[in-house]
Order: C-alpha cells, then structure tokens, then sequence
C-alpha cells in the first residue's frame, strides 16, 4: 500500500512539472538590427509577457542563409529587423509564414505595401535612407576633400579611405549594389561598383561596422544608411552624415514568421508587440535613428528627415526577388571583388 502511495505521488508530481513546463513559453528571435536594439527588444518583451527568448543576433543576409539552411527543420520563430530584400525573398521562397496583425490598421502605408508585395509573409517595421559617413579628424588629418556624392567616393585620393559590408551578407551592401544599378543603370551601377572596389580597404560583414569603424578612428568613410552613421554621432565620435547629391535608395527594415515555427503563438505575440508605438518609440533610447512605422511611435529629433532627401523609386519587388538577388550578387561576386584593389 505504501509503495503504491508512493508511485502515486512520484507520478503526480511529474504530471504537475510536465503541465507547469507546457506552460512556460518561449520564442527564438533572430534578429539583423543593431545588437542593442536586438537585446531591448528581447528583454522587453521577456519582462512584458513572461516569455523567454532566444535571440541570436546575424546580418540579414546570414539570417536569411540560415532560415534557408533550416527550412525543413526550422529553429527560430520569427525574424526582426534587417532590410526587406532577403525578407521579401524569403517570402518568395516560401520560407516565411503569412500573418495579418491586428496592428496593422496604425502602420504606414509603406509598412503594409511591403506586406502585401509579399502576400502578408512580411511587415514594414522602420524605414531608413542610405548614405555615408566620415570620420571628420581623419578627413582633416589627410587632408581628403568633403565628400558629397556617391561619385566623390570614386576619387583616386580615397583609396584606403573606405570600408562597406559584404553584399552576401548584409543587407544594407545589397541596397547599396541595387541602390547603384537602379541610379546609373545595369552597366553604370557596375561600373561604379568596380571603381569603388579600388578604394575599399575592407568589405566587413556586417552592415554597421564601416561606420563603427570610422567613429573608432580606424576607417575614414563608411557607406552605410544613414540612420547608423547618425548614431555614432549621438554616441560622440566625430561622425558626418551625408545624404548623397545623385539621390539614394532605403531600406524598409521587415519582420518575418518563420514557416514551420515551433512556437508559432509566441511567436505572434512578439509581431503584434513589435508593431506597437510604444515599443517603436524605444529605438531611440539605445541610438536606433530609424523611422518607425507606426504612425504613432515617437522619433528622436536627431533622426535623419527622410522628406529632406532625395530618394529614389527605390523597386523593392523586383530587387527583393529571389532571382534579381542571386543574379545581382554572382555578377558582383565575379566581376568586382575578384578585381585587383
């Protein structure tokens, strides 16, 4: 008898632990925003809401390399921040679920065009213009003119002077090459990129890290968008932001559900937080300079104002397409960076 109580209360116990772990949730983020604004996010909605997350922080082009890798056993849940081309691929691929948010009624109408090109599989979740910075001791120190347009940085004298990020991974050196194919043409766009090759000093992975370069004294330029160059200004390096004459492409930075997401509810309650003003406005508070697509999310005053730049009909369809990527990326992987710098 005493046994059998015993077998009973051991059973018991280990039903009341296996519902109290089904209980607990969870949700694997990846995220291709700055590390900072990765970290408040996943720890705002972790004290919001109980949830736990497991984020892991890649350029959106890594990102997009691993959802692929994983599609037939996926490990993360959704996909935030990044610029919207590998997500609109992504969408195209199949590799991403489609979700209409509740919010969706208080987004700009750029944030819910980017769904609806990619039949509700992505969301808009800020905007940002790409541009460059310099580091203006350094600009002093070697006596280097003020660059003011994307031809500028071609110059023989900026050679050594110039970091940018790696096409295949980074989001922002993707829209940078479509940036320059859509403003000078096919041929044009090339031609420029081969003429900017021989300034490069390195093709980082990531993004942001040119300018973070520059602030740090250990690049001049970093081609970057525009909000990234902003916040090493506000952090206090001696960074000049610079919206090119010849005009310049954006980014509609996306989210993404993973298709196949192991834990889809979670999963969709971080979207619908994510998309609320008040998360929006905290990008500020860790100097994310982006603009944020709910109408009704606050920006600090140091963001850089889109109206006042002059921005071209930037095709995310066709640019953020499968096919176009691919081909944009072998032509650029076989006719600039196996040239002599």
């Amino acid at each position: 008898m005493k046994r059998t109580l015993y077998a009973s209360a051991a059973m018991a116990a280990l039903l009341l632990a296996g519902s109290g772990a089904a209980r607990a949730e969870s949700v694997t983020l990846y995220c291709s925003a700055d590390e900072a604004w990765c970290q408040l996010m996943a720890r705002g909605f972790e004290e919001e809401t109980g949830i736990t997350v497991d984020m892991t922080r890649k350029s959106s082009g890594e990102t997009f390399a691993q959802v692929k890798a994983e599609s037939a056993n996926p490990k993360g849940d959704i996909w935030w921040g990044g610029t919207g081309d590998p997500h609109l691929q992504a969408a195209e691929e199949g590799l991403t679920e489609a979700y209409v948010s509740p919010m969706r009624s208080e987004l700009n109408d750029w944030a819910v065009r980017q769904a609806e090109s990619a039949g509700d599989r992505t969301i808009g979740i800020y905007s940002g213009a790409l541009g460059f910075g310099y580091n203006k001791n350094l600009l002093e120190k070697n006596n280097l003119p003020v660059p003011a347009c994307w031809k500028d940085l071609t110059k023989p004298e900026y050679k050594g002077h110039i970091q940018i990020a790696n096409p295949n991974s980074s989001g922002t050196a993707y829209t940078t090459l479509a940036t320059m194919v859509q403003l000078f043409g096919e041929e044009g766009g090339f031609d420029y990129m081969k003429a900017l090759h021989k300034n490069i000093n390195q093709y980082t992975k990531s993004g942001s890290a040119p300018i973070k370069a520059a602030g740090l004294g250990e690049n001049t330029i970093g081609i970057v968008f525009m909000h990234d160059a902003v916040a090493q200004t506000a952090s206090g390096f001696p960074i000049v932001t610079v919206a090119p004459c010849e005009g310049t492409g954006y980014e509609i930075g996306s989210m993404s559900l993973i298709s196949g997401a192991r834990h889809m509810d979670a999963a969709k309650k971080f979207y619908d937080w994510a998309l609320t003003a008040e998360v929006q406005s905290r990008a500020k508070d860790v100097k994310s300079f982006q603009v944020p697509s709910n109408k009704n999310a606050t920006q600090s005053e140091m963001a850089p104002d889109l109206s006042s730049i002059k921005l071209i009909d930037y095709d995310f369809k066709k640019y953020g397409s499968s096919d176009e990527r691919k081909r944009l990326l072998q032509k650029w992987d076989e006719d600039v960076s196996t040239l002599p710098q």
